[in-house]
């Protein structure tokens, strides 16, 4: 059988990392790329992925290298912390550039190798599309406005390409604790889960092996929430604790 061939952005750390050795594991030949070099990794290319003309050089490349491409994930992307009021606008552009134009652009390039494999597109988003998300507003939009982008091209490039998202909860990656806090901190974040615990790398990297699969040919055009469930209301516990207090 045809080897299957993945390009994965972002590949090579954090939720990247596990997704790529998970679709390794599922015998597909996956090329990373990022800002800068790995030397021990022939299947690693550099690549600045808001550059419209890298993206391109890249899917010639693997086109030219491996003869066609069956999956694209668009896991690249992030944000600092800023103020929507005070943000720059150069700020604002950086980030919709990564997080939004880039996976545009990278799909764009990659349609006509999916089309000939019948192949599909999986783009990672984030929780932060879905709810607000103040301290992030631009990337949320971006977020938000990817999840919408593929909603979109479902129609237009089905049947031959599918295209989906995951909505991406809190991940015990490496860095947890500079965006969640120390152990303590993340433990009561995971106590408001459904699941009573933050998302490991591999549960998001499953869930894309999922939606790259033939158990997934009906799904596209969707957004599955990989969040454990998502946050218990907080309205909740402030009706508790006004039930609680005893009448003045």
């Amino acid at each position: 059988m045809q080897q299957k061939i993945a390009i994965v952005t972002g590949g090579h750390s954090g939720i990247g990392l596990a997704i790529a050795a998970t679709l390794r594991s599922d015998g597909y030949r996956v090329i990373t790329c990022g800002r800068s070099a790995v030397p021990e990794d022939e299947d690693h290319m550099v690549c600045d992925i808001r550059d419209p003309s890298a993206v391109t050089a890249l899917v010639e490349t693997v086109h030219r290298r491996h003869g066609g491409l069956d999956l694209l994930v668009n896991n690249a992307g992030g944000s600092p912390e800023a103020d929507a009021a005070s943000a720059s606008p150069r700020f604002s552009e950086r980030i919709i550039a990564l997080n939004l134009l880039a996976p545009i652009n990278l799909a764009q390039a990659a349609l006509p190798l999916l089309r000939e494999r019948r192949g599909s597109i999986v783009n990672i988003a984030s929780i932060s599309a879905l709810r607000p998300s103040p301290g992030t507003a631009a990337y949320a939009a971006a977020k938000a406005g990817l999840i919408a982008y593929g909603r979109s091209v479902a129609h237009e490039w089905g049947p031959e390409v599918r295209v989906n998202a995951i909505a991406v909860g809190y991940v015990e990656t490496d860095n947890a604790s500079d965006t969640y806090g120390d152990e303590a901190t993340r433990a009561r974040i995971a106590a408001t889960l459904a699941a009573r615990r933050l998302a490991d790398p591999e549960d998001i990297a499953h869930a894309v092996l999922f939606l790259a699969s033939h158990a997934a040919s009906y799904i596209t055009g969707t957004t599955l929430s990989v969040d454990g469930g998502g946050e218990r209301p907080s309205f909740l516990d402030i009706v508790q604790a006004g039930s609680a207090r005893p009448p003045s």
